[in-house]
């Protein structure tokens, strides 16, 4: 499996998996399908290319920029794992393993990315239903009413809770673009870790206090957990607005853009 999608058989990735999924939601997973190799010449120091990976060794591309370097070559498409670059292997490697050979590689230089595109669906020609699990659509309670949501955690098990709330969305949104600037990479477990910190909490020093004790590894600067305790507490006085697809919002993971 290369990747998986949120309630879409097409590649499409604004649907990626991350890390909550809804009880009435589906998963449709991406496998291996045709192998390709194609020639790259590096006009430009950036290639346009977003990468990200599954977690188990597979990274793939999620993101071309228009116009771009990657954008010139026909045969280079979002959702291509990325097997191996100048006959070197990355399978089992990590997307800032990649991003990084891509980067060494000089501008000018001509190279050579072996990719597998993700298989064709056969279910393109199905249309959705209008209820789910013989429920119609939009009914209200239990199964399928939306309210709750499977978390899927780094450690431990699988665990049923309520699905967040706009002030939670948009706390951990925000949260998780701190983050980034900060690593150079999303994390939307950490970002909600830090989120359920400060959800109960109703000062900056308590929540400081709190990261400090059960987020200690990461060593955050105290300016970085104020800024965790800005965007938490304007979240829940509802100062912070949901951020669109358009504008950076929607599921986040690992990726790396160069």
């Amino acid at each position: 499996i290369i990747f998986c999608t949120l309630n879409t058989h097409k590649i499409d990735m604004d649907r990626l998996l991350g890390g909550q999924i809804g009880l009435d939601d589906f998963l449709f997973a991406h496998v291996k399908g045709q192998k390709k190799e194609v020639e790259v010449i590096k006009s430009d120091d950036a290639l346009g290319l977003t990468i990200t990976d599954n977690g188990a060794g597979f990274a793939f591309i999620k993101r071309i920029k228009p116009d771009s370097v990657a954008d010139q070559v026909e045969h280079i498409l979002p959702g291509d794992h990325i097997e191996k670059i100048d006959g070197e292997s990355f399978v089992g490697k990590r997307h800032f393993d990649v991003a990084k050979r891509l980067k060494e590689i000089p501008r000018g230089a001509t190279f050579v990315l072996r990719l597998i595109s993700p298989e064709k669906s056969p279910y393109a020609n199905l249309q959705p239903r209008g209820g789910s699990r013989g429920h119609a659509a939009g009914a209200g309670g239990g199964l399928g009413s939306g309210k709750k949501t499977i978390r899927l955690k780094a450690k431990g098990a699988a665990v049923e809770e309520d699905a967040p709330d706009q002030a939670a969305d948009v706390a951990i949104q925000a949260v998780n673009r701190l983050i980034e600037g900060l690593l150079g990479i999303s994390d939307a477990e950490l970002a909600q870790n830090i989120w359920e910190l400060g959800r109960e909490i109703d000062n900056p020093h308590d929540f400081a206090l709190a990261v400090d004790r059960d987020l200690g590894e990461f060593a955050f600067p105290d300016g970085l957990v104020f800024d965790f305790w800005g965007a938490i507490s304007d979240a829940k006085a509802g100062r912070l607005k949901s951020a669109t697809p358009d504008d950076g919002g929607g599921t986040v993971e690992f990726t790396e853009e160069f």
